[in-house]
């Protein structure tokens, strides 16, 4: 669908015919040996599946429901985990940032540096994140048409960045739900490559009370449907738990299943390549 090439990393490149993109991980670290076991199942499955796979772990989860969430290990325990996953399984990594000053530690580790969807159209955010060379995936506002997106691909650009990845992850659909519109994806694809979040799109924010619910049942059918509309990669959430996860446990994919998703995804884009 995108006519643009990112590269993610010198191994690892999205778009433009490119494979299909995989950035999956569990929402938050929840402790150290947990996120390794993780990374560990996903690089075994990424070797044997070929896929380009990047893992995702949040440090800090900075805009939970409630102050009284668990929110991750903090920004240097988090780095040294998710540089412990590179090391150990040779797995790219991502995790977001919410401060400017964040940005050049980060992008000391991470192959690439995430922009939260509530995030982005932080102009000093955006460009810190742009200047540490790493590409930039930045989450659309649930708040924000798509064609506003080229604002933030132009944010970038002046500071030098065009390493920059897109990604849907629905729209405000009155209170407390989301709709994933797929039109999106091709309106984005004409600024970059474009990244469809299959397990935020499911989210219901804030509607357990102090927490976001969500329905982890839909998931493989809003994957399904964002690969057979040509999206350049997919953003997933998993968890060898998700009911006892400190974070988007309703919806994240159980890790068990998330092989089985990958080969029908991966069938669905020979036909689209073909088509």
């Amino acid at each position: 669908m995108s006519p643009r090439t990112t590269p993610v990393t010198a191994m690892v490149r999205c778009g433009g015919g490119e494979p299909l993109l995989w950035i999956v991980g569990p929402c938050v670290i929840e402790s150290h040996d947990l996120t390794l076991r993780i990374a560990e199942r996903l690089a075994a499955l990424a070797a044997e599946m070929s896929l380009p796979l990047v893992f995702k772990a949040s440090f800090d989860k900075a805009n939970r429901s409630s102050s009284r969430s668990f929110r991750g290990p903090g920004l240097e325990a988090g780095l040294k985990t998710l540089a412990a996953v590179k090391a150990q399984f040779g797995l790219p990594v991502t995790t977001d940032i919410h401060e400017s000053q964040q940005a050049e530690a980060v992008g000391a580790v991470c192959d690439i540096i995430q922009i939260p969807a509530f995030l982005a159209r932080q102009t000093d955010l955006l460009q810190a994140a742009g200047r540490t060379g790493r590409t930039v995936n930045v989450k659309k506002g649930q708040f924000m048409a798509p064609g506003e997106m080229s604002l933030a691909v132009s944010k970038l650009a002046e500071v030098g960045n065009d390493r920059v990845l897109l990604t849907e992850r629905g729209t405000f659909f009155g209170y407390g739900n989301l709709v994933a519109d797929l039109r999106s994806l091709p309106a984005m694809a004409e600024f970059a490559p474009v990244i469809f979040d299959a397990t935020h799109t499911v989210q219901r924010p804030a509607a357990a009370g102090d927490r976001s619910g969500g329905d982890r049942r839909l998931v493989p059918y809003l994957t399904r449907a964002a690969v057979a509309c040509g999206c350049d990669g997919i953003f997933m959430e998993v968890h060898p738990k998700p009911d006892e996860a400190l974070s988007d446990g309703p919806n994240m994919l159980a890790l068990d299943d998330f092989p089985a998703l990958v080969r029908t995804c991966l069938r669905l884009r020979e036909v689209v390549a073909s088509a």
